[in-house]
């Protein structure tokens, strides 16, 4: 579950019975909050005016932030350039590992002296 702490989640059944017991029975909102165990009456209201606004389509809705969709091409552009890039770290630390290693080399060659 996610949400701010202390945020309780409420199954999608518990939602469709509080409205069907206040639109269909005629209870109140503290009646259906208590026998369904639900912690704030007023989210029972919030139902309510949600289900009279839109329907039932309030319960198939996706909530929060959309997730990202990367379609395929912009993926394998990503994926190349990120290839490219290693490579290229790749070659500079190459570089890097030679140049020590040849610091402690001479730069002049010797000459048999006989």
């Amino acid at each position: 579950m996610s949400g701010k702490k202390g945020m309780t989640h409420y199954a999608t059944e518990t939602k469709q019975e509080a409205i069907r017991l206040f639109l269909e029975e005629g209870w109140t909102y503290r009646e259906i909050a208590r026998e369904l165990e639900i912690r704030d009456s007023d989210r029972i209201e919030v139902w309510v005016r949600d289900y009279r606004r839109q329907g039932a389509e309030i319960f198939t809705r996706q909530q929060g932030r959309p997730k990202k969709v990367m379609d395929e091409k912009a993926y394998i552009a990503k994926l190349e350039m990120e290839n490219k890039l290693l490579k290229k770290l790749q070659s500079e630390l190459q570089k890097d590992m030679l140049a020590k290693r040849d610091i402690g080399r001479s730069t002049t060659t010797r000459k048999n002296t006989k």
